[in-house]
């Protein structure tokens, strides 16, 4: 096939806007490329200013009738989402791991979590309830009720198409929103089906909307005056960029940055059960998670068993194509990210580390035209090496050596992140003080990734949140809403009269 011919063949991937597929006009597009193979797949329009006041003012005029809609018509339709996205479940995986790399089974998981946003949304009329203070003075109530900000906005990343966008809209749209979401450029698919999904259920055209694009798109929506609220996960220089930008416009902003997340072995842990561990945790989704494990913290005389029962149990991880069966690790998200990593693997031990296993050497990066790095395992890490400060976000697991708990607590209480942490040990005593001490917002214990459950709320500490609060859950229900408090008292003229002073409660 002619190279325009292949080029004209290819996919498109448009906005959606007051309830359907919208196409660009910006002239502007991106490519959506096939990780796995090293080829494009589809094309992907980015909107201009104009394109993203559309999706805008769709939201702004679905907000009127949304946030009149019933509490108990609006639970309808998240229970019709939830089971929609249940019975897709399938489809949803297999989208995602066509455009970012990870496996099926990955994806699935992941979509199995965002589930259950949508399903702790579902009981919105319990989470929505508010306070009544009764005859707080002679013949006056207080009560508190909650209301929707109006069109909020969520930017996501690459890593989680389907699960982090169901972690902004579904609280956001029960609590009575309209949302109008920025996905990833390098994995778009993913946010029309979910718009689709939504119109199958009886969502209302304009309150969920799609914007694709790059940071024209992302700029306009920080600086437009109809949009309240502001939620993102990403880097954290881009997160630092999102909360400045979004509250100097006015906006409330959660903005979740970056990670390097550290897991403490002390010498009483199990070692078989401690390495499967860390294997999992930094090497699932190809090292492409802000919770993956990136740093063993090893106390005393456990680092060199961990590090063999590591070190034997890597050649068994199965690297190849997400969509095909069997693979347990696809490729990263993009040729210029690959490359990145590998250079911190390549610049280790000119830093004074020690790298034990190179995943550069992988058969699969030398066989395939995919964007695949192997898993690699580096020693002696210290602070000041580029390799143990920064975030690589991906398939890359370091190792620091520390004699004691207090030297290695410090080193995870030093480091500019605190997004997720963990300790393994048998010792309650230790493991709770752990949990006392650690500057970090989620903590695992003898649970490597900590991500919360649906009824808690997801975010770090430090350079890993800018925000006062964290993401879904009970924070996301007071993110999305502002308190209104009414003193009501009922007219009786036999005791109305003229008073100058400041209201007295008594």
């Amino acid at each position: 096939m002619p190279m325009t011919e292949a080029l004209n063949s290819l996919r498109k991937i448009s906005h959606w806007i007051d309830g359907k597929t919208t196409l660009g006009i910006s002239g502007h597009s991106g490519k959506v490329w096939d990780p796995a193979y090293g080829v494009q797949q589809a094309t992907v329009d980015f909107a201009n200013v104009s394109e993203v006041d559309a999706a805008v003012a769709s939201s702004k005029a679905a907000f009127v009738q949304w946030r009149s809609t019933p509490i108990a018509r609006r639970t309808e339709i998240l229970f019709k989402m939830r089971e929609l996205v249940h019975r897709n479940q399938l489809e949803i995986a297999k989208t995602i791991s066509g455009e970012h790399g990870k496996t099926v089974a990955d994806a699935t998981g992941e979509v199995a979590r965002g589930l259950e946003n949508i399903e702790f949304a579902c009981g919105v009329a319990q989470l929505l309830k508010g306070g009544f203070s009764e005859q707080v003075s002679r013949g006056i109530d207080v009560y508190q009720i909650r209301q929707p900000l109006g069109p909020v906005a969520g930017i996501t990343p690459f890593n989680f198409p389907g699960m982090v966008p169901m972690w902004m809209f579904a609280n956001a749209i029960a609590c009575g929103n309209t949302f109008v979401l920025k996905p990833s450029e390098k994995d778009p698919s993913v946010s029309i089906l979910l718009a689709e999904l939504w119109a199958e259920a009886g969502l209302p055209p304009g309150v969920f909307n799609v914007v694709q694009g790059d940071r024209v798109a992302v700029d306009r929506l920080l600086e437009h005056p109809d949009i309240r609220a502001i939620s993102f996960v990403g880097s954290t220089p881009i997160a630092k960029y999102i909360y400045e930008t979004g509250t100097k416009n006015g906006k409330r902003v959660q903005a979740l940055g970056g990670a390097k997340n550290h897991m403490l072995v002390l010498p009483d842990a199990d070692v078989g059960m401690a390495a499967d561990a860390a294997i999992s945790a930094a090497f699932g989704s190809a090292g492409e998670r802000c919770m993956a494990i990136s740093v063993i913290v090893a106390v005393g005389d456990i680092a060199d068993p961990l590090i063999e029962a590591i070190r034997i149990r890597m050649p068994k991880i199965k690297v190849g194509p997400g969509l095909e069966e069997g693979n347990e690790m696809g490729p990263l998200i993009s040729k210029e990210h690959r490359d990145r990593v590998a250079s911190y693997i390549g610049g280790a031990n000119d830093e004074g580390a020690r790298v034990l296993v190179d995943g550069r050497s992988e058969p699969v990066c030398q066989s395939s035209s995919g964007y695949f790095l192997g898993t690699s395992l580096i020693d002696n890490l210290k602070p000041g090496m580029k390799v143990y400060d920064d975030e690589i976000f991906g398939p890359v697991l370091g190792v620091v050596r520390v004699k004691t708990y207090d030297e290695g607590l410090k080193l995870i209480n030093d480091h500019p992140y605190g997004n997720g942490t963990a300790i393994f040990t048998r010792d309650g005593g230790v493991a709770r003080q752990f949990q006392f001490d650690v500057n970090v917002g989620m903590v695992g214990i003898n649970v490597p990734i900590p991500v919360p459950v649906s009824y808690y709320s997801f975010g770090g500490w430090k350079a890993s949140l800018f925000g006062d609060l964290h993401m879904y859950g009970p924070d996301g229900i007071q993110f999305y809403t502002k308190t209104k408090v009414v003193t009501s008292r009922w007219p009786d003229p036999a005791t109305s009269r003229i008073d100058l002073g400041f209201p007295k409660n008594s």
